[in-house]
């Protein structure tokens, strides 16, 4: 007996170990989301499409797998547009399954359809690969080759519909592949460039460590912390590679936002980057902190995507390949010839560690409304060492670049891309990853926690353990700042204010979470504590210091210097 179209879509995901889901439910997919659950996936169903766009995205940041998102045909597959795009700068490899009219509708000369657009012509500039299942037969290799294209190269987002009668039809087919029968899998590198890299890293006097965004998301960290203590070198974040490697926090510093990175780099003979694009949030791996050293500084790059080899800036030792692959291989290859670290090490850890010690001491405290400075202070003192993080804002984040007190092993936010409103979705899609067991703290501005406010009751219904810190200025803070900066103090600040009437706690306790009013800081971390021990997501309405918020920003000169090649 032959199986549904439907069946054979799970089967082909679940060989690649999928199984969550996130769409609404429709005549096109209920099959579909029906057999998940008697299957035993995870089925979540927000209340948008680019919700779930970004709950996807979350789950494959936190899995290291491909994450599937459904959006009914016409306006649902509509609003899963923002979170192709999305996906396809974070370099994400979510599937987005759209549904379709039939294509005899398609073919029809008619007006005034319901529920029609010609969709996939739509998406193919904001996917790796755009395409319509049109007959039955055909389910196994479009599934599979938008699993390729996902995976491949540079991750990324792949679009696949089907008209609405094919979901039925049958087929006979064998069990599903496993993914190495069809798409490279673990690709190593060659012995000879494995050998060249090490050659180099032995030659170094300061060698440091890059590690971007792929370290995070191909979950890889202890391979990255092996790697480094061979090296003996400073670990240095890119602004996507913020998640700390349990093991080796105290020698890890974030780019730009610490003087230890700085003069890691600065000082650097040799750099060896890590899941990263080398991109303009590190000026390239050529401009602003690495102008000095230059010439004498070498580089070893381990890229899965041949073709990103030597763009931004020259390499001097491609590793292309799956870094989960070449990380152990590199490893490996220095063992027997182990290194001393360097003296700066020590003295980069200690002024590492002095430096946020005096931001705590220095955020402005006893202030009503709060100094978004200290309540990062106190949201990150506060956030559970277990947890993940989750940020979104302008100003706020830009805060929280300077003034964290946490280091967290998962952090998650859109940092290619900065869209904002991604940060509650991204919050309920990693949870979701984890299932529940860990706490998950969302610190966030209150112009974006509103884009997405509808997902609190997500949250509530699949209890999730969420605290959704939100700084409360009644405004687009940062723009606010654009404002003032543009055309000085007491101008029009068009467009940026909003009701002052606003309680988000209220708003939370009506989605059936816990909430909390906060306007002075000593108040911050026991309602975040309240808020873990109310068994519902929750959410503490911190009001801050609208003037400090739009005119305080600090490192913001450090930040400007991301757009390396000018605004346009």
């Amino acid at each position: 007996m032959g199986v549904k179209v439907y069946e054979r879509i799970l089967d082909l995901f679940e060989a690649e170990g999928i199984n969550t889901l996130f769409g609404i439910p429709d005549p096109n997919f209920v099959h579909l989301f029906h057999l998940a659950e008697q299957r035993g996936w995870t089925v979540v169903a927000p209340h948008h499409e680019e919700s779930a766009g970004f709950m996807a995205e979350a789950v494959s940041r936190m899995t290291g797998k491909a994450a599937v998102c459904i959006g009914t045909l016409g306006p649902g597959v509509a609003n899963l547009a923002a979170a192709m795009m999305c996906a396809k700068v974070e370099n994400s490899p979510v599937v987005f399954l759209g549904g379709q009219r039939s294509r005899i509708t398609e073919q029809r000369v008619r007006r005034g359809r319901i529920q029609f657009v010609k969709q996939s012509g739509l998406f193919e500039p904001s996917v790796k690969y755009a395409a319509s299942i049109e007959y039955a037969d055909q389910t196994d290799e479009i599934i599979r080759e938008g699993l390729r294209k996902a995976l491949s190269g540079t991750p990324g987002p792949v679009y696949i519909e089907y008209p609405a009668h094919v979901i039925q039809e049958e087929l006979d087919v064998e069990p599903a592949l496993p993914p190495s029968k069809y798409r490279l899998v673990g690709q190593t590198a060659g012995p000879d460039v494995v050998a060249a890299a090490a050659a180099l890293i032995r030659a170094a006097k300061q060698p440091i460590l890059l590690a971007g965004h792929g370290v995070h998301t191909s979950r890889a960290g202890q391979a990255v912390r092996a790697l480094a203590e061979e090296m003996a070198c400073p670990i240095i974040q890119t602004s996507g590679g913020t998640s700390y490697i349990e093991g080796v926090e105290d020698r890890t510093f974030p780019y730009g936002f610490s003087p230890s990175a700085v003069d890691a780099v600065v000082t650097s003979d040799l750099c060896l980057a890590i899941g990263t694009e080398l991109g303009e949030p590190v000026h390239y791996g050529r401009g602003r902190h690495w102008v000095a050293g230059e010439a004498a500084r070498k580089w070893i790059m381990i890229e899965q995507d041949p073709t990103a080899i030597g763009v931004n800036r020259p390499i001097d030792v491609p590793l292309v390949g799956d870094l989960r692959a070449i990380v152990p291989q590199l490893t490996t290859a220095l063992r027997d010839t182990p290194r001393t670290p360097t003296p700066e090490l020590s003295r980069w850890i200690e002024q590492d560690a002095t430096r946020l010690a005096e931001l705590a001491a220095s955020a402005p405290s006893g202030i009503s409304p709060v100094h978004p400075a200290r309540l990062i202070v106190e949201a990150t003192q506060a956030f559970p060492a277990d947890g993940i993080m989750v940020r979104d804002g302008g100003a706020t984040t830009i805060f929280g670049w300077t003034y964290s007190q946490a280091k967290p092993h998962d952090v998650i936010w859109n940092q290619n891309f900065g869209h904002l409103g991604t940060g509650l979705p991204y919050a309920v899609g990693a949870s979701v990853a984890d299932g529940g067991k860990r706490p998950v703290m969302l610190v966030t501005g209150d112009s974006s926690f509103q884009f997405h406010i509808a997902e609190l009751e997500t949250a509530a219904r699949l209890n999730l353990p969420l605290v959704c810190v939100v700084a409360v200025d009644y405004a687009w803070g940062l723009e606010v700042g654009v404002y003032k900066r543009t055309f000085g103090q007491g101008s029009l600040e068009t467009g940026v204010h909003w009701s002052t009437a606003t309680r988000l706690d209220k708003v939370a306790e009506g989605f059936g979470c816990y909430g909390e009013y906060v306007e002075r800081d000593e108040d911050i971390a026991p309602a975040i504590k309240r808020a873990y021990a109310s068994g519902k997501p929750g959410v503490i309405h911190v009001a801050v210091d609208p003037k400090a918020n739009s005119e305080e920003m600090p490192s913001y000169d450090e930040f400007r210097t991301w757009y390396a090649e000018g605004m346009q």
